[in-house]
């Protein structure tokens, strides 16, 4: 793996998982990445004037700003260039990293925040919802990190092992694992949130209808149509109502339903 050893590598990875903790809002996560890198520049610059070691380390200050979880692949990236770069062109070496922020930013919020989170994170609250069992906050912790530990430990490796052999020929975009992983993870995520709604969304109608001289409960004649159709009308209805308002009207929308509940609780439509 030329000069950067495995025991180097995976002391960046433990670096990483402090991240955040450097993070401000001038320059985003480049401290932080520059505390990720620093075995790696003491191990490339060990034979060479302290001069350049210091420039190295200064070059990587520079603004970022990624996803946590792609920041390990990006160092493995970055430190295969840094060691294949002469110091002439050590330039191409920030500009790569800066172009590679965006796109992993996009991919993990989209991946990660916005699908795998809400993932485990449902889960384990349905397995807490009724009884409040401590096993649902385990559950969703080792969901998380089971994904989030390969991805880093990996990304790194494959980082390193590829470097600039990953960006010819198509670049990052057309690696077809993205587009496979985010059909994958959408798939997923429509799955367990469409599992999720009769177990833990409530609804019962108290309607009932005149038939000769008796009545037929309303609620009755729908589970044998469609069991949950109450349930899933109504988060379908709430879904609509925040995308429409971009999530900026949540909590009208939940207190519209508590109030709309409690007046359709009065009058016995809703039981």
């Amino acid at each position: 793996m030329g000069k950067i050893s495995k025991k180097i590598l995976n002391r960046v990875l433990l670096r990483t998982q402090i991240t955040q903790f450097g993070h401000n809002y001038e320059r985003m996560q480049s401290l932080s990445l520059t505390y990720d890198m620093i075995p790696i520049i003491e191990e490339l610059y060990k034979d060479r004037p302290k001069e350049e070691q210091v420039n190295a380390l200064k070059r990587h200050l520079e603004y970022f700003n990624t996803h946590p979880i792609a920041i390990p692949f990006i160092i493995g990236v970055t430190a295969a260039l840094e060691e294949s770069t002469d110091e002439d062109h050590k330039d191409s070496v920030s500009n790569i990293k800066s172009g590679l922020m965006g796109p992993f930013a996009g991919l993990g919020d989209s991946m990660l925040n916005l699908t795998w989170f809400p993932i485990a994170g449902s889960i384990g609250a349905s397995m807490c919802v009724n009884d409040g069992s401590i096993i649902g906050p385990i559950v969703m912790f080792l969901m998380i990190n089971l994904l989030y530990w390969p991805l880093k430990y990996f990304g790194l490796k494959y980082g390193y092992e590829k470097g600039l052999s990953l960006l010819q020929g198509g670049g990052i975009s057309n690696l077809k694992i993205f587009d496979r992983l985010s059909n994958f993870a959408n798939v997923l995520g429509i799955v367990v949130v469409g599992g999720l709604i009769p177990t833990t969304v409530k609804m019962t109608t108290g309607l009932t209808i005149a038939s000769g001289e008796g009545a037929i409960a309303l609620q009755d004649s729908l589970n044998m149509i469609m069991p949950a159709l109450l349930p899933v009308l109504a988060t379908t209805a709430c879904y609509f109502l925040i995308k429409k308002g971009n999530g900026k009207n949540t909590a009208i929308v939940i207190l519209g339903v508590l109030v709309a509940c409690i007046v359709l609780a009065y009058f016995g439509i809703l039981v």
